[in-house]
């Protein structure tokens, strides 16, 4: 007789757990079945569909063009290859800027057709009446301050986002006013690592840096960056703990080889 043995699943509630612990929150996107399921299988905390899908599935330049449509199915690949890890949907440049009730229709849109767990939305003050609408209808958001690519041409360039004193001082308050309007967590991305140290002490919900340092809850990276796949991103909080960009290509050539010398498929790769 088999023994069925509960997967424990990650909560909103586990992350706040996690911060009250000082236990790190790890934290990767991901945006189709085949890498949810190794994401998932390997121990991740938080997967991410993030609206990096623009970039790195469709060769945007910015995360500006891609679609409340594109998401969604991103996110329902996602949600089918997870057993365990918390899933967290972006909601797409134009789906929740306008008003509160776009960004609410938004978001129950994306939670009822994906499965995901929950939404991410960027900015502070300038959204914090549509993250109230979002909270009690039930919907889970995390918060997304420092450098919101959403906001590219406004910032016209991907540096740094926060090191004079008065961007910081509305970063201090815009994280306070987004965990008094129940969000669940905060990523900071671009910030230097002392505010974002700053910013993670003055909150009970934990933050989760992307090039914020190492005094953050939790950390994020874009699993095309991480592993490597792509040779062209080098700034420098980036780690990359594969080389997928060569080991890909080399294989590929391995196989063109192989079938170009007649020697793929061999006797035992037949029927």
């Amino acid at each position: 007789m088999s023994v069925h043995t509960e997967v424990k699943k990650v909560t909103t509630n586990t992350l706040l757990k996690m911060k009250a612990a000082g236990e790190r929150i790890s934290m990767l996107t991901a945006y189709d079945y085949s890498f949810a399921r190794l994401f998932d299988a390997a121990g991740i905390d938080v997967i991410l569909v993030g609206d990096s899908a623009s970039n790195v599935m469709a060769g945007h330049e910015t995360t500006v063009p891609i679609t409340i449509e594109q998401m969604i199915y991103h996110a329902q690949s996602v949600v089918r290859g997870i057993d365990r890890c918390l899933v967290v949907v972006d909601l797409p440049f134009g789906t929740y800027q306008s008003n509160p009730d776009i960004a609410l229709a938004s978001a129950i849109r994306v939670m009822k057709e994906t499965g995901g767990h929950s939404i991410k939305l960027e900015g502070g003050e300038e959204v914090v009446e549509s993250i109230r609408r979002i909270v009690r209808a039930g919907i889970p958001v995390m918060g997304h301050l420092g450098l919101t690519p959403q906001s590219i041409y406004k910032f016209g360039t991907y540096t740094v986002r926060a090191k004079e004193e008065e961007e910081a001082e509305k970063l201090r308050k815009d994280a306070l006013l987004l965990q008094e309007a129940g969000c669940f967590a905060i990523v900071l991305e671009k910030i230097p690592a002392q505010l974002a140290k700053e910013v993670s002490e003055s909150l009970h919900i934990p933050t989760i840096g992307i090039g914020a340092g190492k005094f953050c809850d939790g950390q994020v990276l874009v699993m095309h960056d991480m592993l490597g796949i792509n040779n062209d991103f080098n700034p420098r909080f980036l780690r990359k703990y594969l080389n997928m960009h060569d080991q890909v290509i080399a294989a590929v050539q391995h196989y063109i080889e192989d079938v170009r010398s007649h020697d793929f498929p061999n006797e035992q790769e037949q029927y």
